[in-house]
C-alpha cells in the first residue's frame, strides 16, 4: 500500500511540475510577444514624424505614404500574431522604398530632424529584430514541450495549443527595394 502511495504522489507531483513548466513557457512566449508589440508601436509613433519629413521631397510617392498611414490604421487594428505579423512585413516594405528614395534628395538627407528619425527608426528596427528572434525562440521552446513525451500528454490534458512562429510570408519584402523616378 505504502508503494502505491508513494508512485501516486511521484506523478503528482511530476505532473504539476510538468504543468508548471508549460505554463511558464507559455507566458514567456506572450511576454516575448508583447516585446514586439512594443517595438512595432514604437515604430508606428515614428512613423508620422518620418511621413512628414518626407512629404515634400516624395510627392511623386503619394502611394507609397498612404500605404503607410493605412497600415499603421490597420496595425492598430489587428489582434493576433499572425495579422501583425503581415502588416509588419508590408510596412518594412514601405519604409524600405521611403529610405531609399531618400538617398536621392541632398536636402532631405542633409536635413537633421530626417537624420534623427532615420537613425531612431534604425534602432527601433534593430530592437524589432532582436525581439522577433526571441519571440520565435521561446515559441519554438515551448512548441518543442507540446510535442515531446510525456509533456504532450500533460498538454494534451490540458488543451495547450502551439503557437505561430513570426515569419516573413511576403517574397516582395524579402527583395530589394526598386525605386522608380519615371513617373
Amino acid at each position: 500500500m505504502t508503494i502505491v502511495l508513494i508512485i501516486i504522489v511521484v506523478i503528482i507531483a511530476a505532473l504539476v511540475l510538468i504543468y508548471n513548466g508549460l505554463i511558464q513557457s507559455r507566458n514567456k512566449v506572450k511576454n516575448a510577444w508583447s516585446q514586439i508589440d512594443v517595438q512595432l508601436q514604437r515604430r508606428f509613433d515614428l512613423i508620422p514624424n518620418l511621413v512628414e519629413s518626407v512629404k515634400g521631397y516624395m510627392a511623386h510617392e503619394e502611394a507609397t505614404l498612404t500605404k503607410v498611414t493605412e497600415l499603421r490604421t490597420a496595425w492598430a487594428n489587428a489582434s493576433t500574431v499572425s495579422e501583425k505579423a503581415e502588416l509588419d512585413n508590408e510596412l518594412s516594405g514601405a519604409l524600405k522604398t521611403i529610405m531609399a528614395v531618400s538617398e536621392n534628395y541632398p536636402d532631405l538627407k542633409a536635413n537633421q530632424n530626417f537624420s534623427e528619425l532615420q537613425e531612431e527608426l534604425r534602432n527601433t528596427e534593430n530592437k524589432i529584430s532582436y525581439a522577433r528572434q526571441f519571440y520565435n525562440d521561446s515559441v519554438t521552446m515551448y512548441n518543442t514541450k507540446l510535442q515531446v513525451v510525456p509533456t504532450n500528454i500533460v498538454a494534451g490534458m490540458f488543451h495547450f495549443t502551439e503557437e505561430p512562429l513570426f515569419k516573413v510570408d511576403s517574397d516582395e519584402v524579402k527583395q530589394n527595394v526598386k525605386v522608380d523616378f519615371s513617373k
